[in-house]
């Protein structure tokens, strides 16, 4: 039930907040990648430069989720909360916590790619998402290793010796 307009449901209240939500990630996220586009090395013989076009994609990103927030912000706040929204906002958390953890888990890979290099960020990311969902017992824990080993330390060494192409050394260099 709501505290302000009756003529909205609970539902489209919480599917509002979720889209505010996203908006404002995705406006983060683009905005990071606005700052790392400015990076990129600038051409000699082109006036744009190579950062041209990812900063053009993002700024115009960034801008059109600040529209949405704005938009999305107004509408909610016409609309007014509904009643236990912070349960729902808890009980929302709790039953995604795995999607939520992966999620998580991804974003510290991506951080610590550079610094650790792909072979030891991708180990420890494929084991720890494989731990968070699957169930935890001999057997798993020894296959989640084994997917690890090969899918980090594996892919490495094929791109590397089979395609003659390097991926991030971080530690290992």
């Amino acid at each position: 039930m709501l505290a302000a307009s009756p003529q909205v449901s609970d539902e489209e209240v919480a599917g509002e907040v979720a889209k505010l939500a996203s908006y404002v990630v995705f406006l983060i996220v683009s905005a990071g990648l606005y700052v790392a586009a400015i990076g990129l090395p600038v051409s000699r013989w082109e006036p744009l430069g190579a950062g041209a076009f990812p900063k053009l994609v993002m700024g115009l990103l960034a801008a059109l989720c600040l529209v949405a927030i704005f938009l999305s912000a107004r509408r909610l706040s016409r609309w007014g909360l509904p009643t236990g929204w912070a349960a729902r906002i808890r009980a929302l958390a709790f039953s995604h916590r795995l999607v939520i953890l992966v999620f998580l888990a991804f974003g510290l890979y991506l951080a610590g790619l550079r610094t650790l290099g792909f072979s030891i960020a991708t180990f420890l990311f494929l084991l720890v998402a494989q731990l968070i969902a699957a169930p935890r017992d001999r057997r798993t824990i020894v296959t989640a290793l084994l997917v690890a080993i090969v899918f980090s330390f594996g892919l490495n060494w094929l791109f590397a010796e089979g395609f003659t192409v390097f991926l991030p050394r971080g530690l290992l260099g």
